[in-house]
């Protein structure tokens, strides 16, 4: 197999990311998406030569990528962000200072037509981002019902005609399996046809592929159930920073970090009620300015960063309640 190509990925808000974590020399941060590794270089130059900073991903081609960083003070584990906790216990770290995550499919994914990602590009209909486990795009489509295919790309793809390409998807693989991601992307344009979407920028194909893609790495799911430990183990004054991709990411880190940074969960029905807030618990996180999203310099230097919101939250010295979420609400 030959080496990754570790330059064709562009960090996105790297200046800001690794600014939200306000590191510290002697610090310990977790990088939970290392890609290829752009982040994680960034983050090991604002170290001192006592940090450490412990770098995960699910991808095998991540994991190649990782072997090229020789820093004493760098460790590399190929998990998924569920695993992320269980990671953290074995290294012997109960507390760290600060955790980014990048998420979403990187540039040298989608640019590789074997990967699956992509619908303009032909492919197996793969779409994991782990390959050593799980069911194939391919695999999923070719057993689940039309409900589940209408929920999956309804919800994770917000696509408004998702019974029609459910459908669609059905009768197509009853006269042979969709096995290629051009095939799908055929399937899915035939189904909208001529019908508006309001952006002809958008290939019709995109949102079913985001759909699926979303569903078989289960990134909503692993995203809402690591928020919570997370928090558990940053030290008083850690950092958490997020970058998101789409509006179901962003909304569900929204979500949560409101949850996590008000005495009352963020529930209105009790911000309501005639209670001093003084009275009230501290809230274990505090939010650290507002949303970030790239500037004029970064979206014409890379493109693809023009969806990317960085959202940052610094935990408080307040124990966690204990009713403290395992994880966090509805994945969707």
């Amino acid at each position: 197999m030959p080496a990754p190509d570790t330059g064709t990925h562009v960090p996105v808000l790297l200046d800001e990311a690794v600014a939200g974590l306000a590191i510290r020399s002697r610090g310990v941060y977790v990088d939970g998406t290392f890609g290829r590794g752009g982040h994680a270089r960034a983050i090991l130059a604002a170290l001192g030569p006592d940090g450490r900073l412990v770098a995960v991903d699910r991808d095998a081609d991540a994991e190649a990528a990782a072997r090229t960083i020789a820093d004493p003070r760098f460790t590399f584990r190929r998990a998924w962000f569920s695993e992320l906790p269980a990671v953290l216990a074995v290294l012997g770290l109960e507390r760290v200072d600060g955790v980014l995550l990048d998420l979403g499919v990187s540039s040298p994914q989608l640019d590789t037509p074997a990967r699956g990602f992509a619908y303009r590009d032909e492919g197996p209909l793969d779409m994991r981002m782990d390959t050593s486990r799980g069911e194939t795009a391919a695999q999923f489509i070719a057993r689940a019902g039309i409900d589940e295919l209408t929920r999956v790309i309804r919800d994770y793809g917000e696509e408004r005609f998702a019974r029609a390409v459910a459908a669609a998807i059905a009768k197509a693989r009853e006269h042979a399996p969709i096995v290629t991601t051009r095939e799908l992307a055929r399937v899915v344009a035939q189904a909208i046809g001529a019908r508006t979407r309001g952006d002809w920028r958008q290939d019709p194909a995109a949102r079913t592929f985001q759909a699926l893609r979303i569903a078989v790495n289960r990134e909503l799911v692993e995203l809402a159930d690591v928020l919570p430990s997370l928090v558990e183990r940053l030290a008083p004054a850690g950092r958490l920073a997020v970058i998101s991709f789409h509006s179901l990411e962003d909304r569900l880190v929204k979500r949560f970090f409101a949850f996590a940074s008000k005495p009352y969960g963020g529930d209105i029905e009790i911000a309501r009620l005639p209670i001093a807030e003084a009275a009230l618990p501290k809230a274990p996180l505090a939010l650290v300015g507002r949303a970030i999203k790239p500037g004029a310099r970064e979206l014409a230097r890379n493109p693809r960063a023009r969806s990317a919101v960085l959202r940052v939250a610094e935990r408080t010295s307040a124990p966690l309640p204990a009713d403290w979420p395992r994880g966090f609400g509805e994945a969707a």
